[in-house]
């Protein structure tokens, strides 16, 4: 068993951090901040270059006084908003990530120094701070990203499991169990402004990850397990003809439910206030306006902020309709975690609920394999249920379901053959085919995407072409090493003299998940020479 587990640790922490995060998770004051005239002025009159600065940084005193005093001075005619923010905020706790490098030290070396200083926690409770105390130890993205995020924690987790971090990649768990048990969901980060949406279900991954040696330590995790699953599939008893989606879940016809990223929110996002009214500023009507903020929210939580894999326009980022596509990658992600639900409902005997959750991941595996296929282009493509109708975008979400062995070995030729053709450039495989300025599209490329595709190619016996991909993923990432002594979030696979572009922010270093995913590419690299493929146990299926 591991170090740490829902029902050892767990039990005293949680009550304390339970009720310090529901408080958390409703304004610290009967004021809801992010609605007023200061927020509103601070994050508009550009202060901050970077909009998730404000939201992060700490009032000195419970907001209520904040905002009297602020109502109070803000006629005055010395009135000046940025000392205003100097005098009643710092940045407690909210340091951006900085080191130097030892440059004698190569990129793996420096991936294993740099563990301890992207570890946070455990965390104590800052008063009237917008982040969310966590109990245990975690590692944090990097860069202006400082606290715990959902999807990225999986990849990061691999590489410190690689590293032989075994009781810090148990810890990320641990804190992941933990904000399903209070809040009833993981967020997409560990802060109150995230608290209205999720992010890709790596929960299972993760869990799965930690447990490889002792199986049975699945059972440990399942009533978390199937509280994340009842949080994704939230509304599924209300669908009908004619409310086609509710919350996560939607009818694709008559019998067929499949999920989407969604968002309850109908405001621009805290964390780029700025950058979506400005988005909207053009589009007529309240209305069409909340639509809009759903739908960026909705492409937060699907990770790919932003990409014209949302576009209902081509070359137009306002007709971002997240909320309208079921999408290929999450529904690989439930499958999954319908599986290992079933598994440990098998480990305690419970035939019952073990044969429930395999009848759904086996329906799942269906829907998957005959909804998201494009025959014509033979790659697996997202699904806009408004339009009842494939997407046109060739993206790298359709390596998911070869990386959970849904895919045909015919369907899996498909999308081998397309990546290689169309995706692999020099520096590894593009997100996308379309350069719009987004980060989430051409000329970028993403670890975790790389990951998941190479992954998914070995499951089928296309060895040579994952090594292609991982030798050229590595050495962009060498090179950049050793050019800037930092290991980045994104890269430029096209233009390799390159770093990368596009996007809400500048270009992150530290960074979790690249790590995670050069420590695990090596792994497979070295074992390739005796052992071509990868075991399903070490997949983690």
């Amino acid at each position: 068993m591991k170090s740490i587990t829902p029902k050892t640790l767990f039990l005293i922490p949680l009550l304390v951090l339970f009720i310090s995060c529901r408080k958390q998770a409703q304004p610290t004051t009967e004021v809801n901040f992010y609605d007023t005239e200061l927020f509103r002025e601070v994050q508009l009159k550009g202060i901050f270059e970077d909009s998730k600065t404000f939201v992060d940084l700490v009032p000195k005193m419970p907001l209520g006084q904040v905002i009297e005093i602020y109502e109070d001075q803000k006629s005055a005619p010395d009135f000046n908003l940025e000392r205003f923010v100097q005098e009643y905020f710092n940045d407690q706790a909210t340091a951006v990530l900085q080191f130097e490098t030892d440059t004698t030290k190569s990129m793996y070396e420096h991936i294993s120094s740099i563990w301890p200083k992207l570890t946070r926690g455990p965390d104590s409770i800052i008063p009237y701070s917008s982040r969310l105390a966590l109990p245990f130890q975690y590692v944090v993205p990097g860069g202006r990203f400082k606290e715990i995020y959902y999807w990225d924690s999986y990849f990061t987790l691999e590489g410190l499991l690689v590293d032989g971090q075994d009781e810090l990649a148990d810890n990320m768990v641990a804190n992941f169990t933990h904000l399903i048990d209070s809040l009833g969901f993981i967020p997409n980060g560990t802060r109150d402004y995230y608290l209205s949406r999720s992010q890709p279900p790596f929960y299972a991954m993760m869990v799965t990850a930690v447990n490889r040696k002792d199986s049975l330590g699945l059972v440990d995790y399942l009533p978390a397990l199937v509280r994340e699953y009842s949080f994704w599939m939230e509304g599924n008893d209300r669908l009908d003809n004619e409310e086609r989606a509710v919350r996560y879940v939607v009818k694709i016809n008559d019998s067929t439910v499949l999920n989407r990223y969604w968002d309850s929110g109908l405001s621009p996002r805290p964390e780029a206030y700025k950058e979506d009214l400005h988005l909207a500023a053009d589009i007529a009507g309240e209305e069409k306006k909340q639509e809009l903020y759903t739908n960026l929210r909705a492409g937060a939580a699907s990770g790919w902020d932003y990409s014209s894999r949302w576009y209902q326009e081509e070359g137009d980022f306002s007709s971002t309709s997240t909320a309208r596509i079921a999408a290929v990658d999450l529904n690989c992600l439930l499958y999954f975690l319908e599986t290992q639900i079933a598994n440990a409902y098998r480990m305690q005997g419970d035939k019952q609920n073990e044969q429930k959750f395999s009848a759904a991941a086996r329906e799942r595996e269906n829907r998957i394999r005959q909804i998201f296929w494009d025959p014509e282009h033979e790659f697996f493509m997202d699904y806009n249920f408004n339009k009842e109708e494939l997407t046109d975008e060739f993206t790298l979400a359709a390596t998911y379901p070869l990386y959970f062995r849904i895919a045909s070995e015919a369907q899996a030729k498909g999308v081998r053959d397309r990546l290689m053709k169309d995706f692999l450039k020099d520096g590894g495989l593009l997100t996308t085919l379309k350069n719009t300025g987004q980060q989430w599209d051409a000329p970028n490329g993403w670890a975790p995407l790389q990951w998941m595709a190479v992954r998914g190619l070995l499951n089928y016996g296309y060895d040579e072409e994952a090594r292609e991909i991982m030798t050229r993923w590595l050495a962009v990432n060498e090179r950049v090493y050793m050019n800037t002594g930092k290991m980045m979030e994104k890269y430029n696979v096209e233009d390799i003299s390159l770093i990368s572009g596009g996007g809400e922010y500048k270009t992150q270093d530290g960074f979790g998940w690249t790590n995670g995913v050069a420590l695990g590419f090596r792994k497979i690299l070295d074992e390739m020479g005796s052992k071509p493929t990868v075991t399903d146990q070490e997949h983690g299926l």
